[in-house]
């Protein structure tokens, strides 16, 4: 049984994922602009911890072969990374409104915890947009290329994080991007490097 077309489950996870734009609303739309500018890290933070899970989906199912939860996460992927880029585009549009003005968004431009994540952000957008089945089908074998970009965003990420208040900001962010790195070496391992029993000759 569905509602309006989606699984209660479907509809339970966006309500999860919701959750932590509830702390937002109140200083996005109050007068106070240091409530506001207190929306900028959180955003960017939950925008990062949602495009983690999703890109964590394919090395789970791998490390947990006929597990059913790994599944479900690969399911739902889709929900989990459009839900980090509306926290992202969040992010985005906040740091521009706190800035204030052109000159003073371009006088940062070259640091680097700046120039990354406005590269990472270029590169969510036709993610964003062509994450739907009409894409996929018009693109066909293009689309999983365009999605392999997420990969250098992910890195472009971290670094943006890490990169905040001269560097001081590493440590937390590895402490969120550790898991997945974990997993992408054991998918490189997995794939490429692992023993494998020679072929038995008939």
């Amino acid at each position: 049984m569905t509602i309006s077309g989606y699984k209660p489950s479907t509809l339970i996870l966006w309500i999860v994922l919701s959750l932590p734009a509830l702390g937002m609303i109140g200083p996005l739309f109050g007068d106070d602009p240091r409530a506001f500018h207190g929306v900028l890290h959180p955003s960017g933070e939950w925008a990062a911890r949602f495009m983690i899970i999703g890109m964590m989906a394919s090395g789970l199912m791998l490390l947990f072969k006929g597990r059913h939860w790994p599944r479900w996460l690969v399911h739902h992927r889709r929900d989990i990374e459009v839900a980090a880029f509306v926290y992202a585009a969040v992010h985005t549009v906040v740091y521009v409104i706190d800035r204030g003005t052109l000159d003073r968004i371009l006088d940062a431009l070259p640091h680097t915890d700046i120039w990354t994540g406005w590269l990472a952000m270029l590169i969510f957008v036709p993610l964003a947009i062509t994450s739907n089945d009409a894409s996929q089908r018009w693109l066909r074998a293009g689309w999983k290329t365009l999605q392999r970009l997420s990969y250098p965003a992910v890195v472009l990420v971290l670094i943006h994080w890490a990169a905040l208040h001269n560097w001081g900001s590493w440590p937390p962010a590895m402490v969120h991007f550790s898991p997945l790195l974990a997993l992408w070496a054991y998918r490189l391992w997995y794939w490429y490097l692992r023993p494998r029993a020679p072929a038995v000759a008939a």
